[in-house]
């Protein structure tokens, strides 16, 4: 007890001697005590900025006992709630939320925070980034491939935009060139209770399925059933309109479908994270017709934000256009780096 109440002097003392240095205090599970300024914590690891570090440490969520802030955080819970404010640890292992105005305070418990981003940074602390490219060179039929991608995600209070893409290029001897692109755009918009709206443009080409341009414009709602510093699963249901150019001589195809999806992305597994989705879509306005896109990614964490990525990716269609393949699918070994 005198040994608790020892160490929350010495964290006030701090807390209040570099508040106008605007300064986050951190107590550990083993006692030790880190200053300096939360950058974000995200998939059950916090990271901070010191001055007595040229780099950045990273902390399990659930190793600090404590922690004070000066600065303004948007906060996502467990229960799907997000609130703007600055933290306050209380006795035993809670935590309270205060708002800008020092007007409500919300108590939560330490594993009820699954995303802490602060707002006082302006525009670059709210982004995220990665970028990726993989090549393969065969002597036999004079064999190259060549895969790139990249992504961009921007959070704010209420809502985050999502930007990706990617492409493949494998040509060799005696055979036609491969090429597959694909790349979209997705809306969250953030509702109470772990709700979401996600309106969403994609596209797609490749050659296997002779698309010469896939256009899907979507719009979603979703929740998610599990949030927690170990994993989310999410689910997604909406409606979909599905324009298509081919590259043979048949004519353009549209059409009207439902969305039935899911996603399921696990990162406690020390630098590993896996993340998969399956979004199925039944056709509405062609008798018997639906389509599937599948996609398994697995990353491993390397030091200095660079990541080794394999991943498998699928595109089914049970009534292609005449001539082409009712599936397309690719294995992909990518070294990028994130930011």
């Amino acid at each position: 007890m005198f040994k608790r109440l020892q160490i929350s002097i010495v964290l006030i003392f701090i807390a209040c001697a570099t508040g106008h240095a605007q300064t986050d205090t951190l107590l550990l599970d083993t006692n030790t005590v880190i200053i300096g300024e939360v950058k974000s914590m995200n998939k059950g690891i916090l990271t901070i900025e010191t001055n007595y570090s040229d780099s950045d440490f990273t902390i399990e969520w659930l190793e600090i006992k404590k922690i004070y802030t000066q600065s303004v955080f948007l906060t996502s819970l467990t229960d799907g709630s997000r609130i703007v404010g600055s933290l306050r640890s209380n006795e035993g292992n809670s935590i309270t939320i205060i708002d800008r105005e020092g007007a409500v305070e919300t108590e939560v418990q330490i594993p009820d925070i699954v995303f802490l981003q602060p707002l006082n940074e302006g525009f670059w602390s709210r982004l995220d980034a990665a970028v990726d490219f993989g090549l393969s060179f065969t002597k036999a039929n004079n064999l190259k491939q060549f895969t790139f991608g990249t992504n961009l995600k921007y959070t704010e209070d209420k809502w985050s935009a999502l930007i990706n893409a990617n492409m493949l290029r494998s040509t060799q001897d005696n055979a036609e060139d491969i090429r597959r692109e694909d790349a979209s755009f997705v809306f969250n918009y953030f509702l109470p209770k772990d709700w979401y709206l996600s309106p969403q443009v994609s596209l797609l080409s490749n050659t296997e399925q002779l698309l010469d341009l896939r256009t899907i414009v979507s719009m979603g709602v979703g929740n998610y059933i599990v949030n927690t510093n170990k994993m989310y699963w999410g689910v997604l249901t909406g409606l979909s309109y599905n324009n298509e150019q081919f590259s043979n001589n048949s004519q353009d195809r549209s059409s009207v479908e439902g969305i039935l999806g899911t996603e399921l992305n696990m990162f406690d597994i020390k630098d590993l994270s896996i993340i998969t989705r399956l979004i199925t879509y039944p056709s509405l306005s062609e008798s018997g017709r639906w389509r599937v896109d599948w996609n398994f990614d697995m990353k491993y964490d390397l030091p200095l934000d660079f990541y080794v990525k394999t991943g498998v990716t699928l595109n089914y269609d049970n009534q292609p256009t005449v001539g082409a393949s009712d599936s397309d699918y690719y294995w992909k070994l990518a070294f990028g780096w994130e930011w």
